[in-house]
């Protein structure tokens, strides 16, 4: 499955078939079938203490979504200008919405992954969380997917997405002082060290039940995994 990559533990290398962009190389590939990392997930479900100051509790809150009776849970860790993410942003991330999210069967939450090789990997994280402490986090997520080919190389991409911003119904001037702060920024990399000790080592990656699935995977390649973690979510509950 195709990815943006970082270095793997030996488990997790050995687990995944991915075309990626990496760090030290533009791309590269492993000849391992894809399959799923397990057992590291509950470290990204741990949420930390929440945070004090307002609008960061607020954005860590406005990136979760769907109905809070459910009890499966299927987390994104994903990084904007990452090619591949927005892949499945583009043919995946509706339907799975559709089937699984808008009908309460999971809750979904989106970690950030920002990857050193991509310019405006944080800065973008960072203007998403300043959407969320407005509740604009998904519409933000969105829309920097739908304009990723217009940022992805600008040096300065502040401006754009102010616009961004704006046309998702963020109120500019909140939305500038927050970016302007960095106030977002140790959210953005906790999240990273989070996802690393779950597991992750790419982008998109995703983490359902006990599993680290890696990789743009079509939404039936996902079923399995996501079907298992609310199967096991509803049986805990019964108990």
């Amino acid at each position: 499955m195709p990815t943006c990559r970082v270095n793997f533990s030996a488990a997790l290398a050995a687990a995944f078939f991915s075309v990626a962009c990496n760090p030290a190389n533009s791309a590269t590939r492993s000849d391992a079938p894809a399959t799923s990392g397990t057992g590291k997930t509950e470290a990204a479900k741990s949420p930390p203490r929440e945070p004090a100051d307002p609008s960061v509790a607020a954005a860590d809150r406005g990136r979760i979504g769907g109905d809070s009776s459910a009890r499966a849970w299927v987390i994104i860790a994903s990084d904007f200008q990452c090619p591949f993410c927005k892949q499945w942003h583009d043919e995946t991330y509706k339907p799975f919405i559709d089937q699984y999210v808008r009908t309460g069967k999971v809750r979904v939450a989106y970690i950030h992954f920002p990857l050193n090789q991509h310019q405006n990997a944080v800065v973008t994280a960072e203007a998403s969380m300043c959407a969320a402490a407005q509740n604009r986090f998904w519409e933000y997520h969105d829309a920097l997917f739908d304009t990723q080919l217009q940022w992805a190389k600008m040096p300065d991409p502040r401006a754009l997405l102010d616009s961004i911003a704006q046309a998702v119904g963020v109120k500019a001037g909140d939305f500038r002082e927050c970016l302007n702060s960095h106030r977002m920024q140790p959210l953005v990399m906790a999240d990273r060290d989070r996802a690393s000790a779950a597991g992750v080592g790419s982008t998109p990656s995703f983490l359902i039940g006990d599993q680290v699935l890696a990789g743009a995977q079509p939404l039936d390649e996902m079923r399995p995994a996501i079907d298992a973690a609310i199967a096991k979510s509803a049986s805990a509950g019964s108990r």
